[in-house]
């Protein structure tokens, strides 16, 4: 008998060092989380938010099947972001390895460690850009609003697309 699967939306990003190769080692790890079955294309963005003066963000997104419980997995992905060099010392700051958990199923939750779906990710042309190469027709589980909805109605300026096969190309 298998494990029950779910179907988590995880963001990834990363500032500082050399993040196509930090976000193609991710991707790697990510793997033993779970089964990566999809991957965005690779996006070049403004920084939004923090410090002033940052170099631009690469990100793009996963969709990532998993028999890990949601806050199992949002440590997996601590630790990888851990082990990427991540620190956590100021709010939107530059980062090695950002990898934000948006959704998991339909699961919604105001625990302290643990919010879903993700409180900004809808607002984010950022998250939402890489999500829609994913699946445009993904709803958010309160308010209905599409992934495709939602990037349509935010501002898209300082996110290009940069790659396609970002990852094949290299794994």
């Amino acid at each position: 008998m298998s494990t029950p699967q779910t179907a988590a939306f995880i963001a990834l990003g990363a500032n500082l060092g050399n993040p196509l190769t930090t976000l193609r080692w991710a991707v790697t790890e990510l793997r033993t989380l779970g089964t990566v079955k999809a991957l965005s294309r690779l996006y070049r963005t403004a920084p939004v938010g923090g410090p002033a003066g940052q170099p631009e963000y690469l990100n793009a997104a996963t969709c990532l099947h998993t028999s890990l419980s949601a806050p199992d997995l949002l440590a997996g992905l601590h630790d990888i972001e851990a082990r990427a060099g991540r620190t956590r010392t100021e709010r939107w700051e530059a980062r090695t390895l950002d990898l934000d958990l948006i959704l998991y199923g339909q699961l919604t939750s105001d625990a302290p460690d643990l919010h879903l779906p993700h409180p900004r990710a809808w607002d984010r042309a950022f998250v939402l850009a890489p999500l829609c190469d994913l699946h445009p027709h993904l709803t958010h589980p309160t308010t209905g609003e599409t992934v495709s909805a939602a990037l349509a109605r935010t501002d898209r300026q300082g996110v290009e697309a940069h790659f396609d096969d970002w990852y094949n190309d290299w794994h």
